[in-house]
């Protein structure tokens, strides 16, 4: 398996002989809202690249940060795209040809190659049931969950262990309203139900650069080190790496014992 992080929420899997984009942001800035003055993200001009095999465009969410127009825009429209029922309303009017929509529970199969099993993910208000994934190689049975706001799901331990989990490992919170990510409070429980052999933190990472309102209120809690030593504390082996944004990491696994 090898993982390339372009920062924020935006990853590269290959897993066999597949690749597989992940919520990317890859070109201009993230804006929210069209409110630059309300939030803004750049990124270092080296990470605005598009890369030059995409087997498949997986989304979690329809916000900007996962389903970042454009980049959409940018990309090849005849790529399959799978996401939740927010994302897809997105990707839907830019033209692509073969868009999926999976809610937890409902699974797809990439090429009789990849299994990707959608997992209840994140609520965004009280209505809207964002989705995670487990993505399981068919071949060599090895899986990776992916959730970025910090709310692993119950179900996560039916499948467990799984080889490697990418999630918050921070969380980000506002004034009176609370997390808007929460990884602090999670991640340690994520790696218990999971017990992934490497943990791969997302969301907050990849030396961009915020600023507007939003940014300025916003308070992170927690690090890696917290997370790597609860871990020792509780005699979990799992692997905490730091991915540098634009490298490409071969992620060696060993065989899990289920």
């Amino acid at each position: 398996m090898y993982l390339t992080y372009f920062g924020a929420n935006s990853w590269l899997l290959e897993l066999g002989q597949k690749c597989i984009l992940i919520d990317p942001w890859l070109v201009g800035s993230l804006v929210f809202g069209n409110l630059p003055w309300f939030f803004k993200g750049d990124k270092p001009p080296a990470l605005d690249t598009l890369p030059d095999k995409i087997d498949l465009i997986l989304l979690s969410q329809g916000l900007e940060d996962h389903a970042h127009k454009p980049t959409l825009e940018k990309l090849d429209k005849k790529i399959p795209v799978v996401g939740s029922t927010s994302a897809a309303k997105v990707v839907e009017p830019l033209g692509y040809t073969q868009v999926t929509l999976i809610t937890p529970g409902q699974t797809f199969t990439l090429d009789n190659q990849i299994e990707i099993l959608a997992l209840p993910g994140a609520p965004i208000g009280p209505l809207q049931q964002e989705n995670s994934y487990l993505l399981k190689h068919l071949n060599s049975g090895t899986t990776l969950y992916y959730e970025p706001h910090g709310y692993p799901p119950t179900e996560l331990k039916d499948y467990a262990p799984v080889d490697v989990a990418i999630s918050p490992v921070v969380s980000l919170e506002l004034p009176i309203l609370g997390s808007i990510i929460q990884g602090n409070k999670t991640a340690m429980q994520l790696a218990q139900w999971a017990q992934p052999q490497v943990f791969l933190p997302t969301a907050a990472g990849g030396n961009v650069e915020y600023q507007g309102l939003l940014n300025s209120v916003l308070r992170t809690v927690g690090s890696m080190e917290e997370l790597r030593s609860q871990l020792a504390q509780h005699n979990l082996p799992t692997q905490v790496i730091d991915p540098q944004p634009g490298k490409r990491i071969e992620l060696n696994l060993l065989p899990q014992v289920a």
